[in-house]
């Protein structure tokens, strides 16, 4: 027994499986390797240049007595890039990381087991294409006195940078609180910084291109020699000063 199809109806399946094979190979081309996730979410992508991109789920088995993890989050052309979170092989989480270029930036939570709080990381990250920043000079005598600005460049990728707050996971109390600037101490210890902002505030890098305004007018005060501040008193009011400049009233032909 045969199947007759009509043949309006042969040329528009025709048709529509050339488009519905046109789509897959499109979908296809624009990645190398991909991985599709029980929900039909396109994961671990990689795209033609051989960059890791979009959405990514890592597992990394126990290896030499170090415990494995999950960890999920996004790639931005083959880096890291915002909000990463990590787990145990039991499914807690352990971790929340934020990046950028690649990098660790901003804030950095990590957990126990329990879910108890263990600590709290400030992180800058450098971007690697332009690894400079604008740094303030402090007075040696007066650490809250900014007297000068520098553009300096900073070694490394991930610098410690604002306040490391450790934690009892038992009890979530505070067990003590280092602060960091540019990866060391913090020249100004307390609850506020020099600026006056609050030592937790996200510290933000200021681009090597961002100019700096300073004010180059201001004069300076200037102590005048008791000399000429005699002879102002002197002829204070006057409205001609015959003055000698050691002219001879000499002039030459010329």
């Amino acid at each position: 027994m045969y199947l007759i199809i009509p043949r309006q109806t042969y040329k528009t399946m025709r048709f529509l499986l050339f488009i519905f094979l046109f789509f897959s190979i499109s979908g296809r081309g624009q990645w190398k390797d991909y991985i599709i996730s029980i929900k039909g979410d396109t994961l671990n992508r990689v795209d033609m240049n051989g960059k890791k991109q979009g959405p990514w789920v890592i597992h990394l088995e126990e290896l030499r007595g170090e415990p494995g993890y999950d960890e999920q989050g996004y790639f931005l052309n083959g880096k890291k890039e915002g909000l990463w979170q990590r787990f145990s092989l039991m499914g807690d989480k352990i971790a929340e990381e934020h990046y950028r270029w690649g990098n660790k930036d901003g804030k950095c939570e990590y957990y126990n087991m329990t879910g108890g709080l263990i600590r709290e990381e400030s992180w800058k990250a450098v971007n690697p294409d332009n690894p400079y920043d604008t740094v303030d000079v402090y007075d040696l005598q007066d650490p809250t006195k900014v007297v000068d600005k520098k553009v300096v460049k900073l070694e490394g990728f991930s610098l410690k940078h604002g306040a490391w707050t450790y934690y009892n996971p038992e009890f979530g109390t505070i067990v003590k609180t280092e602060r960091y600037w540019l990866d060391k101490p913090a020249p100004v210890a307390g609850s506020t910084a020099a600026n006056g902002n609050s030592a937790d505030d996200d510290l933000k890098l200021i681009g090597i291109n961002d100019k700096t305004k300073t004010d180059t007018t201001t004069s300076k005060a200037v102590t005048k020699p008791k000399e000429v501040l005699q002879y102002e008193k002197k002829n204070s009011g006057k409205k001609k000063i015959k003055v000698r400049d050691g002219r001879t009233g000499y002039a030459p032909n010329p």
